[in-house]
């Protein structure tokens, strides 16, 4: 496909959303109601100057995961993100592998819990999407500590602010493997899950051994408390809901009306929000 036809859709769908549709402020002048260039960069988590050029037809062949996240930045549906994969020369992802798009229904839900920690992970818990109050309560990850399984046995998972004791730490990974093999006999034809597992069994013999076991399972709600460096420590319940359609997991966190740790969490939501305009 010509690149000119990826700019122009890219444009089109641009102009389409609103700051306020993507969670963004509206103030200043603008001269169209859409997202500038720079907004659609920041959501997407890509440069302005890539964005410019792909829209102007100077940038060819991007990858599956840029489009994935200008998918996700543009809250295209299915049939439209099919579309954008399409006009940037891929074929896009099907059934047989985890799914991470994010569909507009499930993006509206989640932006009427802006005040409730919310993060959306794929069937392989890699984190797509985390709100800014899950952000500030958990902490952000990057690069291969997005995915938690990764996190908890090969990467930043000892700095991580959730208390555990030993106990607590081997049930939780031993709960991971399991949903992991679960999603690994949902998805066989998926490289990139694959390829995750390979390296958690060549580089962590924990995991092996659990991966030897053989268990499947599913992920489980739990309450845990967090340890947070500003406002102390919240006991909250979580929650994992998983969308039937696409086995994406959101993980929302809650405290009990009335508590301190409610009194906690509000108080993380201003200090967060400070944080961000700061």
């Amino acid at each position: 496909m010509a690149t000119t036809e990826l700019g122009t859709a890219l444009r089109r769908w641009r102009d389409q959303v609103s700051p306020e549709t993507a969670g963004l402020p509206s103030g200043g002048c603008r001269r169209a109601a859409g997202l500038r260039r720079e907004e659609l960069a920041q959501l997407a988590g890509i440069s302005v100057d890539y964005v410019t050029r792909l829209e102007q037809g100077r940038a060819a062949n991007p990858s599956g995961q840029v489009v994935e996240a200008l998918a996700r930045a543009l809250r295209l549906t299915s049939a439209r993100r099919a579309h954008l994969f399409q006009l940037a020369g891929l074929v896009p992802p099907g059934p047989e592998k985890v799914a991470a798009h994010i569909t507009p229904n499930v993006q509206r839900m989640l932006d009427r819990l802006a005040g409730t920690p919310v993060a959306v992970f794929d069937a392989a818990w890699t984190q797509l999407l985390a709100n800014p109050l899950y952000t500030a309560l958990m902490g952000e990850w990057h690069g291969n500590d997005l995915n938690a399984v990764w996190r908890n046995f090969l990467g930043a998972g000892a700095g991580a602010r959730v208390r555990h004791t030993p106990e607590s730490r081997s049930a939780l990974r031993a709960a991971q493997v399991a949903d992991l093999r679960r999603t690994a006999g949902r998805y066989p034809a998926d490289r990139r899950l694959q390829h995750l597992i390979s390296q958690l069994r060549a580089r962590s013999a924990e995991f092996d051994d659990l991966w030897e076991t053989g268990a499947v399972g599913r992920h489980q709600s739990a309450r845990k408390t967090v340890d947070h460096p500003h406002v102390g420590a919240l006991t909250l319940d979580c929650d994992v809901l998983v969308v039937a359609d696409s086995d994406l997991r959101i993980m929302v966190y809650t405290a009990e009306p009335g508590s301190r740790d409610a009194e906690r969490l509000a108080l993380l939501a201003v200090i967060g929000s400070q944080a961000l305009t700061g």
